[in-house]
């Protein structure tokens, strides 16, 4: 079974049951790091199969231990499980019935290709060098930092797997992400960075109120507030190498109660990105000057408060390569990309390879019936992805597990 017919034959086989989980966890999307219905749903799926199963106290998290018989290697296979706080629009047969919550992002289908790489790897049980950890993680969404959550809870902590009772680590760690905007069992990763890093920001000018007909007597902190967004814009496209990129994006500008009112303050809001380390560290530190010399150039006073979210997301580059030579010999190289450039979107799996030398890979999932260029993207309330993929990422999964894992 480790050859790629046999290993998709039998993805293809347990594909029903993986598509209908995928369905049954759309129509009932969960939020942030407590995503009960959608753990009791893993564990029934998982029940009955030889794993060792731990559930996190802090989250929703579930950990289970798939151990061979035989010493050897241990690989951690992630998938995230939380949804969006979207209003579904996508008319399909199992659109959310949790008004409000949706899976935009594919974690539905995350969920189930790591339900059926498990269910396929424990049937190999017997003829496994090492252990599989399948990593069931809420939380990836919004900033919630659920890999930290079970990472801080000792999900890496196992217990000892070789003939001398030694403490055992985890070798290897890799995550699939569909993706609507690629063709349906396309395989796309790179080495080095992948993913961004993603900041938040958030800017207070406090002035000083007053009448709208007379500003001369006020200090207006709206024009400051505008002048910092502005800035911040110029400080990007002339502080930052081109070639080593960086994002400022304002997305919310709040203050003032009427049209007749100058307020005291104004707040702006926004995120940074990021994919290197140097110029995550410029970003914070040019967004600071900035805001802090405009601020005092008019008199206003600020406060300028960057919060640190998810790092970059890093692919080790032998693991990267690993990825495309067992994805190749997998699916044939026509189905296999390297990604030239990383993306700007940012990803909390970057708290496990940080830890683990690991990748995340991108599985294409646009339905046959569009244009993946023009296809609705993740996060978007018309998002659909293609049960197609499903069972190319169950197989891809249990593939890179295999790779690290001797069998017979």
């Amino acid at each position: 079974m480790t050859d790629s017919d046999g290993l998709l034959g039998a993805a293809r086989d347990l594909g029903g049951g993986v598509v209908d989980m995928r369905h049954e966890l759309h129509r009932w999307p969960e939020l942030g790091l407590h995503t009960p219905r959608t753990r009791e749903a893993v564990l029934a799926s998982l029940e009955g199969l030889p794993l060792d199963v731990t559930l996190h106290r802090t989250t929703s998290g579930v950990a289970a231990l798939l151990t061979g018989s035989r010493p050897g290697p241990t690989v951690l296979l992630r998938g995230d499980m939380d949804a969006l706080p979207l209003h579904e629009d996508t008319g399909e047969a199992c659109a959310s019935r949790n008004d409000g919550v949706m899976h935009a992002c594919g974690h539905d289908g995350h969920t189930a290709m790591l339900v059926g790489a498990a269910r396929l790897l424990s049937g190999m049980r017997d003829q496994l060098a090492g252990r599989v950890l399948f990593m069931f993680q809420p939380g990836e969404e919004n900033g919630a930092a659920g890999a930290r959550h079970m990472l801080d809870e000792g999900l890496l902590d196992l217990p000892p797997h070789a003939v001398d009772g030694s403490a055992s680590a985890v070798d290897a760690a890799y995550a699939i992400h569909l993706s609507p905007n690629a063709p349906t069992g396309l395989v796309i990763t790179r080495p080095g960075p992948l993913m961004a890093s993603s900041d938040r920001l958030t800017i207070t000018v406090t002035g000083r109120g007053g009448h709208a007909s007379q500003p001369h007597g006020a200090l207006d902190p709206i024009p400051v507030a505008c002048e910092i967004v502005q800035a911040m814009q110029t400080m990007v496209t002339r502080r930052i190498d081109v070639f080593d990129p960086g994002i400022v994006t304002v997305g919310r500008i709040a203050a003032g109660t009427t049209t007749n009112v100058i307020p005291e303050v104004a707040v702006v809001e926004g995120t940074m990105r990021a994919v290197s380390a140097a110029t995550r560290q410029r970003l914070h530190d040019g967004v600071r000057r900035v805001a802090e010399g405009i601020a005092a150039a008019h008199g206003a006073t600020v406060e300028v408060v960057l919060g640190e979210g998810y790092p970059v997301t890093v692919n080790d580059a032998a693991s990267a390569d690993t990825v495309l030579s067992v994805a190749t010999d997998l699916l044939g190289a026509r189905s296999v990309y390297q990604l030239p450039t990383p993306t700007m979107g940012a990803e909390d799996f970057s708290f496990v390879i940080e830890r683990v030398p690991g990748a995340m890979v991108f599985l294409g999932c646009t339905p046959h019936d569009r244009d993946f260029t023009t296809a609705d993207s993740n996060h978007s309330n018309r998002v659909v992805h293609d049960d197609a993929a499903l069972p190319t990422g169950v197989a891809l999964h249990a593939a890179l597990a295999l790779h690290h894992l001797a069998v017979g």
